[in-house]
């Protein structure tokens, strides 16, 4: 029996059941908290509206960290929270979590000395589980190990070490580890309604599976909201005159070849001009530029880079490149939000918004959990699940997921395959391709990933569409979106077969992900045949 298969998964939402935790909402907030649920023993069920990591949690930029910014605005109590939760990813997901260096470039006298003293700060923060001692570097070696850097007025730098991943491989492999452990765990699978006893407390939900639109009423003793930046939406679920709480902030990112960045060590700027850090990160063999800081009034499924982000990060990082970065030299351009929680005062400044998560709990006993970053979803998880004991709805028992391991999670590393990020389940991706040859064919010419990933995407990752294939499983889209367009067709008839679906459906899913991956690409280097 294969307990990933979407057909065994539905049969678990059984109308007489009552679950003891229901989670709304797939990223890595609901999947942290559904993983500490059903790992104290609670009967537990998540339900994702679209895809794992569909929203904020695959549009990250890919690092597992304390925050050097934090640091540098005092924040020590987040910092070092951070850094321990680094520590304990990277032993539980030692597949996907690898010690990334990082170089800052000083180009002012005082700088070597400012940064090498603040980042000791961050060393000792993170104790027992730091990833590396920050050391001064002289200009010749600052420019042997990042030959791309402006070589005028450069000093020298500044080495220290952070986290680096994957962010929606993580999310697929938290989702199995949820149902391996035994919760409930279903994407595409939309909650339309909360469900309320005759004391107006929130019971359950009823949820609606897209692919049979058939509707469940589903009931629980605690309904978790953590939806990121639909926070509100489910909130007015329950009360139409909630006040919100989140406000979206716009993060976008640029991909481009390795050639802007050969070598192994990524680039931190620590001051641009909006007052942010911006990242250069080997990730997937290429290079990922980033990020932005904007607030917007609203939020989408698909949010769209502005113009002035993308000029804003190609002249930011064109300050420090030699080599320099044209609108023709971007692969991939993605926008994500952050759900920040909204400030009381109005304020428009981001950095006045809180980053820390917070827990809410409303009249109904709904409870909310926002905010907070990837690096820290565990600690958000056992928060949120203590908080419920709290409130005397649970019977307590103690959070283990310090120590227990994610899903594919191995020591063992094969750095020139890319199946490597697939960990403990690479052999058998291997065994299929052992199996069916033709499984071993690359599924573009120019990359590095092969056939065998889309089936074993549909068999084992729950992936429905060639967008989760695509966006999350095989990070194409991320990565060459017009190689994403090019390959569509094929992924299509590969997901059609495995998923036993008719033509009609093969063109549709071709023609609703071609739409959206128009929106990675930048306009002037569009091909007029997508």
């Amino acid at each position: 029996m294969n307990i990933f298969e979407r057909k065994i998964i539905i049969e678990e939402l059984n109308p007489y059941k009552e679950w003891d935790t229901i989670i709304i909402g797939g990223g890595a907030t609901g999947l942290g908290v559904a993983l500490d649920s059903v790992t104290r023993g609670y009967k537990t069920l998540l339900l994702e509206q679209i895809d794992f990591a569909k929203g904020t949690s695959s549009r990250s930029t890919k690092l597992v960290h304390g925050g050097v910014r934090y640091l540098a605005q005092g924040d020590l109590g987040l910092v070092k929270e951070a850094l321990y939760e680094r520590g304990l990813l990277a032993a539980n997901a030692a597949h996907l979590v690898k010690n990334q260096s990082f170089i800052i470039p000083n180009y002012k006298w005082w700088g070597g000395m400012f940064y090498t003293i603040g980042l000791k700060v961050y060393d000792y923060l993170a104790g027992g589980l730091s990833l590396g001692k920050s050391v001064h570097i002289g200009k010749s070696e600052t420019l042997e190990r990042a030959k791309t850097l402006k070589r005028n007025k450069l000093k020298g730098g500044v080495v220290y070490h952070d986290g680096q991943f994957d962010d929606s491989r993580l999310a697929v492999n938290l989702a199995q580890t949820c149902i391996e452990r035994g919760a409930t765990v279903i994407n595409h699978f939309p909650v339309t309604q909360l469900l309320k006893d005759n004391l107006g407390v929130v019971c359950g939900v009823v949820g609606k599976d897209l692919e049979t639109n058939r509707e469940y009423r589903l009931h629980a003793k605690v309904v978790v909201n953590a939806t990121g930046v639909f926070t509100d939406q489910i909130l007015k679920m329950d009360d139409q005159t909630a006040k919100n709480m989140v406000r979206p902030s716009q993060g976008i990112h640029l991909v481009v070849d390795s050639t802007f960045l050969p070598g192994e060590d990524a680039i931190m700027i620590p001051k641009t001009d909006d007052g942010r850090v911006l990242f250069l990160v080997p990730w997937h063999n290429r290079v990922l530029i980033g990020t932005t800081d904007t607030v917007l009034n609203d939020h989408s499924l698909e949010p769209v880079a502005l113009e002035e982000e993308i000029n804003f990060i190609i002249n930011t990082a064109n300050n420090y490149l030699a080599k320099k970065v044209s609108r023709k030299d971007i692969l991939s351009v993605f926008a994500g939000l952050r759900p920040l929680a909204a400030p009381k005062d109005g304020s428009e400044k981001t950095k006045e918004i809180s980053r820390s998560h917070k827990i809410i709990v409303s009249k109904s006993n709904l409870v909310t959990i926002t905010g907070g970053k990837w690096t820290t979803y565990r600690k958000m998880a056992q928060d949120t699940i203590d908080k419920i004991i709290r409130m005397g709805i649970l019977p307590k028992r103690k959070c283990i997921t310090h120590n227990i391991e994610i899903h594919g999670s191995t020591e063992d590393k094969f750095e020139d395959d890319h199946l490597t990020i697939y960990g403990s389940d690479r052999k058998a991706i291997l065994k299929l391709v052992e199996e069916c040859p033709e499984l071993g064919e690359k599924i573009h010419p120019n990359l590095e990933f092969i056939k065998a990933e889309v089936v074993w995407a549909v068999r084992y990752e729950m992936a429905r569409t060639v967008e989760d294939i695509l966006a999350r499983r095989v990070r194409i889209l991320f990565l060459d979106a017009l190689a994403s367009m090019e390959i569509a067709p094929m992924v299509a008839k590969i997901l059609a077969t495995e998923m036993d679906m008719d033509l009609l459906w093969q063109e549709k899913q071709v023609l609703d992900f071609k739409a959206m991956a128009n929106k990675y690409v930048l306009k002037e280097i569009l091909n007029p045949t997508f």
